[in-house]
């Protein structure tokens, strides 16, 4: 479970209550997305034939620029989340990322879901690369969230830093120093 049970409002968009504008919306959309697309490779190694995660991800990109409706866009974070089924981590992880990735037309605290998951991805494959070596998953981790990092938007850096400090506890921690 990467969403609280109290949502945020700073992730809320304003005609929902909340605080979040659709600029920086599709903002947070873009930056889901690019989290996802960086550990793609993982699955489609695994799954070459399989297009729906790389599908999810271009449903996402055609939300922000306003070709796809929301409910599209959400329905097909489903279609990339049972791409995940029976995969090994690093692909499973992936295509969880993706789903996350245009989930957050639905809701854009799924942000966070699509670079906790691209995290756990790139850890996983470097647990796998190196025998389970513990070292080599932690310096993925570090290396993956400090990529995702320099790619926030520079108007909302504070915002995604404090929400992953903040949920980092349900996100496996992979948002930790």
């Amino acid at each position: 479970m990467i969403l609280p049970p109290e949502r945020d409002p700073r992730l809320i968009t304003i005609r929902r209550g909340g605080t979040l504008t659709d600029e920086h919306h599709r903002l947070l959309a873009e930056w889901a997305a690019q989290c996802a697309e960086h550990v793609l490779p993982l699955f489609e190694q695994d799954q070459p034939d399989d297009s729906r995660p790389r599908d999810a991800i271009a449903v996402g990109r055609a939300w922000i620029r306003g070709e796809v409706r929301m409910t599209d866009a959400h329905n097909t974070a489903f279609v990339a989340n049972a791409a995940a089924k029976g995969r090994p981590d690093p692909a499973k992880f992936a295509a969880l990322a993706a789903g996350q990735a245009v989930a957050v037309a639905h809701v854009a605290a799924h942000d966070l879901g699509a670079a906790a998951y691209g995290i756990r991805a790139a850890a996983a494959a470097a647990a796998a690369a190196a025998a389970a070596a513990a070292d080599e998953a932690e310096s993925a981790r570090l290396a993956e969230r400090d990529w995702q990092r320099e790619r926030i938007p520079a108007e909302l850096r504070a915002l995604v830093l404090d929400d992953q400090r903040l949920r980092s506890p349900i996100c496996w921690n992979v948002f930790d120093d």
